[in-house]
């Protein structure tokens, strides 16, 4: 019975994915592959070159206790997983998955996917995509590109469910915009221009907005994925920081017990608290920061009527989602992972040496402490 519960959880986890995975978590190749199997960009420039990899779903998963064994040394705290579907058309059947890095991955990766000479460029990719803090299609599009991996534009989409969240927020940031752009007559079409701009198609029907930017061909492509970027940006950030401002202050009232070597532990911990105070608080200001520069070129566009300007900031945009994108990730590691394993505000009490051990992984994440931050080896 147990057995066939894992199993029933595990397809419920899978059509889950499917249907609400997070843009920043889920990169679900079968999906695209349904959606855009006859566009000749989907075939000419596929993300992996493997044909059962390049339906399979990655995702960026928290390593739980009980698949640490699978690695060699000590596990990573968030590691890059790939599922492999039985049947792309019915997620019902299950799946096979393996993590990059876990003991003989290329191996059995080479032996799930039917080893082809395709398959090493593919495994150089997965461990570019392994290093990334998160899948954020605009940070992982302009990282692959930097290695030398050229991937067709479908395959860095926003997830249907963020981009179901997202519509209020776009909607209220571009309603200025459509209306230069369209006039006042498009305010009762305004949703549906919205869900257009955020789909991975440049639709004809965004016409008049090409030519408010004055952009042509492959540059207003571009353009509008930059766009997509930043208004993905800001809509992250308006949720992360409330969650954020909720998590530093439940993390410096946490209630932390004794345990082997506590004094040692507390020390670190109160150390740590400090320097991750300081750190997330520096991250936020570079990304806020970063996202002014696209108000203050979205404001020359709508409010003084200088497209050139946002014209430009699309140009240069790419160059700025590396940064931008691994400064969020990091954040909201931290944010996601504090709930997951404190889910209730008021708080539970934890043992201070694992208490250690969270904050050692948050200081990780965010870059900063000293290679002596770490709380001592427990013997």
């Amino acid at each position: 019975m147990k057995s066939q519960n894992r199993v029933r959880r595990g397809t419920r986890d899978l059509l889950a994915l499917q249907a609400n995975g997070a843009t920043s978590r889920v990169l679900n190749l079968s999906l695209v592959a349904t959606r855009n199997g006859r566009d000749p960009e989907h075939r000419l420039q596929p993300f992996f070159l493997n044909r059962t990899l390049n339906t399979c779903i990655l995702l960026k998963h928290r390593v739980r206790a009980d698949e640490r064994y699978v690695f060699e040394g000590a596990a990573p705290t968030t590691a890059t997983k790939l599922i492999l579907p039985f049947a792309n058309s019915d997620l019902t059947l299950g799946a096979r998955s393996v993590f990059v890095g876990q003991r003989g991955w290329r191996d059995l990766l080479r032996d799930l996917c039917d080893d082809t000479a395709d398959i090493h460029r593919d495994l150089r990719m997965l461990a570019v995509i392994e290093r990334l803090p998160s899948l954020d299609p605009f940070l992982l599009r302009e990282q692959l590109k930097r290695h030398g991996f050229d991937v067709a534009r479908c395959y860095f989409a926003i997830s249907p469910g963020d981009a179901e969240r997202m519509q209020a927020f776009v909607r209220g940031e571009i309603s200025k915009l459509i209306e230069l752009a369209f006039g006042s007559s498009a305010g009762a079409g305004t949703a549906r221009l919205v869900e257009i701009l955020l789909s991975t198609d440049v639709d004809e029907r965004l016409e008049p907005l090409r030519a408010t930017l004055g952009l042509e061909g492959e540059a207003y492509k571009e353009g509008v994925f930059s766009w997509k970027g930043f208004l993905y940006y800001k809509w992250v950030i308006a949720d992360l920081w409330s969650r954020l401002d909720g998590v530093v202050a439940e993390m410096r009232a946490m209630r932390v017990l004794g345990g082997r070597n506590a004094n040692d532990d507390r020390r670190y911990i109160e150390e740590a608290q400090q320097r991750l105070q300081a750190a997330i608080a520096q991250h936020r200001r570079e990304a806020v920061e970063t996202l002014q520069v696209y108000d203050r070129a979205f404001q020359d566009l709508t409010v003084k009527g200088r497209p050139v300007a946002f014209r430009e900031f699309l140009v240069q945009a790419p160059g700025m989602f590396m940064t931008l994108g691994e400064r969020i990730g990091a954040i909201s590691h931290i944010a996601s992972f504090w709930r997951y394993r404190f889910p209730s505000p008021t708080g539970e009490p934890v043992f201070a040496d694992e208490f250690a051990e969270i904050l050692q992984d948050f200081e990780a994440s965010l870059g900063v402490g000293p290679a002596t931050a770490a709380p001592p080896a427990k013997p």
